[in-house]
């Protein structure tokens, strides 16, 4: 399998590929599902909540916050996470941009 040529791509068509690969494991939708049902910091709770273990649940908490669609603040040894409600206004707008796009009608097959 060759390497992704990331940079003959447009920034939003990158990000846009970035976002769809992290939103794209289940995992990931229920911890977000969690962070937004919570409306507030989350410390310990995913690990009972979401069924996982604890490193796991780490890795993935580790893949949205690199996009940026979750945030963390450390109190004491813990960390506490919680949407990025900027970035994901964000989000929502690429993916209403992308989205909204509509075929021409009988335009193949």
């Amino acid at each position: 399998m060759g390497i992704t040529k990331s940079e003959i791509f447009t920034d939003a068509q990158n990000e846009l590929a970035t976002i769809a690969k992290v939103i794209g494991h289940p995992a990931r939708v229920a911890i977000l599902q969690y962070l937004f049902e919570k409306n507030f910091c989350v410390c310990g709770d995913l690990v009972n909540e979401i069924g996982l273990a604890q490193p796991t649940i780490s890795q993935h908490l580790r893949e949205l916050k690199n996009v940026g669609l979750i945030k963390g603040d450390i109190e004491g040894t813990r960390v506490c996470y919680c949407i990025d409600a900027e970035k994901w206004q964000e989000v929502q707008n690429l993916l209403m941009h992308f989205f909204n796009k509509n075929p021409a009608e009988n335009s193949c097959c």
